[in-house]
């Protein structure tokens, strides 16, 4: 029951947690370009490759800065090891984290033992120097990409149009940088018509720790780098980038600007999602509630069907043996042969365990066991392949439950539960007189009116339960309810 319960609390929250949460899908950064001069290079497991192992393992942590920019330093001089990550500043915190994580482990694989380095993706760029390159502007090296298409079908020479709308996104960052605090981002986009049916889309960025002027010089090289001719094209370099294409490849959403909604809108909307959010998690708590409270009704009436099962078990091996007795002696019944649990069965036998087992007979095994009382009991356990069946089960039931006499062996209960049909017998310590017949040791303590009393008193129980059981019942039982001694 235990282990269904926790089945059943998971699966609800999974259900919440998938209404709540929305699924995203984590996409490998699309690589561009590295550059890590082999001109001068560190040994193996010195101790600028350890800072440098430390500062990317520092620069993934800190991945999911808000502004998308993050730089630091690890060791000493003279092994002191600058570096920093910039992603695209359209994107989420998410796609940025992931992309500086592949990035700290994809430039130590394309770089492994080079004191400087810088590696692009489509979404972000990382590097690290062991010289000071924070605030510093760095236009090399760079890389150039282009479009493959040409450029064509335009009423304005494209290169004009590339030009013009870079400037205005240079202007554009510098305008927006001026009056910031440093290390605010630096990040512009823009969309020029180039005819009824095509848009022109551009994008220029600078790390936040640049300087206005800085940002403008750098963009200002990357400007004349440009390719041209071409639907596309883009550079980038340590400090800045830039870009254009005739396709959106910027989240247009994320970079739009949105209108300040007025206080009085602003406070409506609010109160307007209120409610939907209380009726949203009010509707998945009464659901799982409502389940959770159809798990427990279940388990509790499964368990309640399996107690009154056994007790209708029971009262049908009197019922079938006597109706006249069932309606008169319920109660007396009741305490001729109650029901045991299979659990206390279960404890006092250790599960049936092996060295418990005191022999085997046609009705299955017979264990000895100890009730939490100190109380020893035998148990016959019916098995499979018994040579007796139910009828049996029944008829020894039935007779014991009878027959009561200090020399016959006492039946103090059964249990029918789970397919198992049990019967708990008190337990005899000296066993029975086959033992002492035919042991060679044992035989030599019984002399000849041991015997003699063995026979008469074999006879005295055969006597007993052809005429002193009550109700008169015909049953035969096995001789060893009466020869243990």
């Amino acid at each position: 029951m235990q282990s269904s319960t926790v089945f059943i609390t998971l699966w609800l929250l999974l259900i919440v947690f998938s209404v709540l949460s929305p699924v995203t899908e984590a996409q490998p950064p699309t690589y561009r370009d590295h550059v890590c001069p082999n001109t001068t290079t560190f040994l193996i497991n010195s101790t600028y490759q350890a800072n440098r192992d430390t500062l990317l393992t520092s620069l993934s942590s800190n991945g999911s800065r808000g502004n998308g920019f993050y730089n630091t330093t690890s060791g000493r001089n003279p092994d002191t090891v600058y570096g920093l990550f910039l992603c695209r500043g359209d994107l989420s915190t998410s796609v940025c984290q992931a992309c500086v994580t592949f990035a700290s482990t994809d430039i130590s694989r394309r770089c492994p033992v080079e004191i400087a380095a810088v590696v692009w993706y489509d979404e972000c760029l990382l590097r690290y120097s062991d010289e000071n390159i924070f605030s510093a502007v760095a236009e090399e090296p760079a890389t150039i990409l282009f479009n493959i298409k040409n450029a064509t079908g335009t009423e304005i020479p494209f290169d004009q149009l590339v030009a013009a709308t870079v400037v205005m996104n240079m202007n554009d960052i510098t305008t927006q940088t001026e009056n910031k605090p440093a290390g605010s981002k630096k990040f512009a986009t823009r969309e020029t018509k180039l005819s009824s049916f095509q848009t022109l889309y551009t994008l220029a960025q600078c790390t936040p720790d640049l300087s206005g002027s800085g940002c403008s010089r750098c963009l200002q090289g990357a400007r004349e780098n440009l390719p041209n001719g071409w639907q596309g094209g883009r550079v980038l370099s340590p400090s800045c980038n830039i870009r254009y294409e005739t396709y959106p490849f910027y989240n247009l959403a994320a970079v739009s600007p949105q209108p300040p909604p007025a206080p009085e809108e602003e406070k409506q909307n609010k109160s307007n999602r209120i409610p939907v959010l209380v009726a949203s998690l009010s509707a998945i708590f009464g659901l799982a509630v409502v389940f959770i409270s159809a798990f427990f009704i279940w388990r509790r009436r499964n368990s309640r069907d399996e107690e009154n099962s056994q007790e209708v078990q029971l009262l049908g091996l009197v019922n079938e043996h006597s109706r006249e007795t069932f309606n008169g002696e319920n109660g007396e019944r009741s305490q001729e042969f109650p029901s045991i649990r299979l659990d206390v069965l279960h404890a006092a036998t250790n599960h049936f365990f092996d060295e418990n087992k005191l022999g085997q007979g046609g009705f299955g095994p017979v264990y000895k066991g100890t009730l939490a009382d100190g109380k020893e009991i035998a148990v016959k356990r019916l098995s499979e392949t018994s040579s007796q069946g139910l009828v049996e089960f029944k008829n020894e039931i039935m007779l014991i439950a009878k027959l009561q006499h200090r020399n016959l062996v006492r039946l103090l209960g059964c249990c029918l539960e789970k397919n198992e049909k049990l019967l708990v017998y008190e337990f005899m310590p000296n066993k029975s007189l086959d033992v002492f017949l035919f042991d060679s040791k044992l035989a030599a303590q019984l002399d000849w009116q041991k015997r003699f009393n063995i026979i008469k008193g074999i006879a005295r129980g055969m006597e007993i339960m052809v005429q002193g059981r009550r109700n008169g019942a015909n049953r035969s039982g096995p001789c060893s309810f009466m020869c243990g001694f």
